[in-house]
């Protein structure tokens, strides 16, 4: 009797990831918006009018398995190009077999991961092949392709965005690994759902990471006979991560946030950093903390510290731009810049001081001396009559009244003594006082 090799043994030596690479767009997983039916990308592929394009998102949504299934779906040649290990003498070579190809009547798509890596030279190297049809070229990047393809090409090529995977589409993917025989359908593999959930959550819609995850968590799992149960503490082990299920769409994650605001408004960093800890090591997106710091910025220190607003942004930037765990640095650096920073709610008093005579007065006409007056008949209804341009004026301001006249004494920013807001306050008083002369107020 000849024992037959369990799965763990050696049938599939590939990662999983590469195992259960999408083979049809049915299999395909995200991108609605492109591939959902009706959608634009899916029509070009199923028509066969497929152009060159360049694919931009972050890591792990598919733009590599995207073009591999296109060039299945058009029966092309695929040639799959690293920006990496690939100069402009490679470049010339692949040029060359695709040119003879199309003289056989065979597409070749060229598929260059990572295209901005390449310079502006090796750019220019595609450009006649791709003006003339030799090759279809799909470029992936995870960076603005408006900045890092030359225009030239970048005007040859249509470009879609991928989003990242939503945590239901990464949920969705991890129970056809666990059933499909590419996966893990050959085993019996024991994983509470709640489990499934945490490692969709924390892979912050990556699918590679996704599914690498699940496969460190089953091949590291506790096994009972035939079965291989997958515990909390085994996917807490494979991520070093605590708090597993921290839910980010539950009461925990809105406590932990509040936290961290709350520590901020009542300057105290070392608070501040610790909250900011507990959110990311339990898997948080960074991004969703940096945008909420951005809120904060304005909300609670404003123009006490003018500067808080752009550094918030750039921390925001930073996170985009590098991701986890480098990003850590940048987001314990705003945070404890806006706990020691002078505070101030102004900007969010005045605006919903604002807002309030806005729901109430919706129908308040514009006063007409600041209306435009782009045709003869508005100027005959007195449209811009009266109107002062600052700049013509010594003073740089008129008295000219811009609010509608049931609000003409309303009052919606008052500045505080917090900070440089202390600049705003004694010049918005000289403002003031500037158009009360030229009233000929007393």
């Amino acid at each position: 009797m000849i024992d037959t090799p369990t799965f763990f043994e050696n049938e599939f030596s590939q990662p999983l990831a590469s195992r259960l690479r999408p083979r049809t767009l049915d299999e395909f997983c995200g991108q609605k918006h492109l591939l959902g039916e009706g959608k634009i990308l899916r029509r070009l592929i199923e028509n066969d009018t497929v152009g060159s394009m360049i694919f931009w998102g972050p890591p792990g949504v598919g733009k590599t398995t995207l073009a591999r299934i296109i060039a299945g779906k058009t029966k092309s040649k695929f040639v799959d190009f690293s920006a990496v290990t690939s100069g402009i003498k490679e470049i010339k070579q692949v040029m060359t077999d695709a040119e003879n190809g199309r003289r056989f009547g065979e597409r070749t798509i060229l598929f260059v991961d990572e295209i901005h890596r390449f310079n502006k030279a090796q750019q220019d190297a595609f450009l006649p092949f791709v003006e003339k049809g030799s090759i279809i070229l799909i470029g992936a990047t995870t960076e603005n392709p408006s900045f890092e393809v030359n225009g030239a090409l970048l005007s040859r090529c249509k470009v879609f965005v991928l989003q990242a995977l939503s945590a239901a589409d990464l949920v969705s993917l991890l129970t056809r690994a666990l059933k499909d025989e590419r996966g893990f359908g050959r085993e019996k593999v024991e994983i509470a759902p709640e489990l499934v959930e945490a490692i969709a959550g924390f892979a912050n819609g990556d699918a590679r990471s996704a599914l690498s995850t699940l496969e460190m968590a089953v091949l590291n799992g506790d096994v009972d006979g035939d079965t291989v149960r997958v515990t909390e503490e085994t996917l807490e082990q494979c991520l070093s991560k605590k708090s597993l299920l921290y839910d980010k769409n539950g009461e925990e994650h809105y406590n932990l946030i509040s936290a961290l605001h709350k520590s901020m408004r009542n300057s105290d960093p070392d608070a501040a950093v610790y909250w900011l800890a507990r959110m990311l090591e339990a898997g948080e997106d960074p991004l969703y903390i940096a945008r909420r710091i951005v809120r904060f910025a304005s909300e609670d220190v404003g123009l006490a510290d003018p500067r808080a607003l752009e550094m918030a942004v750039a921390a925001y930037q930073a996170c985009h731009f590098l991701g986890v765990p480098e990003c850590n640095v940048h987001l314990t650096q705003i945070a404890v810049y806006l706990s020691l920073a002078p505070k101030s709610n102004s900007m969010e008093t005045a605006y919903n001081r604002a807002k309030d005579d806005a729901l109430k007065r919706l129908a308040e006409p514009v006063p007409l001396v600041i209306r435009n007056a782009p045709t003869k008949l508005m100027k005959e209804l007195g449209y811009g009559s009266g109107y002062v341009y600052a700049h013509d004026t010594e003073e740089k301001l008129s008295a000219m009244q811009c609010l509608p006249d049931d609000l003409k004494n309303a009052v919606y920013y008052t500045p505080t003594d917090e900070g440089l807001e202390t600049r705003f306050k004694e010049r918005l008083a000289q403002i003031k006082d500037a158009k009360k002369k030229l009233r000929g107020d007393k």
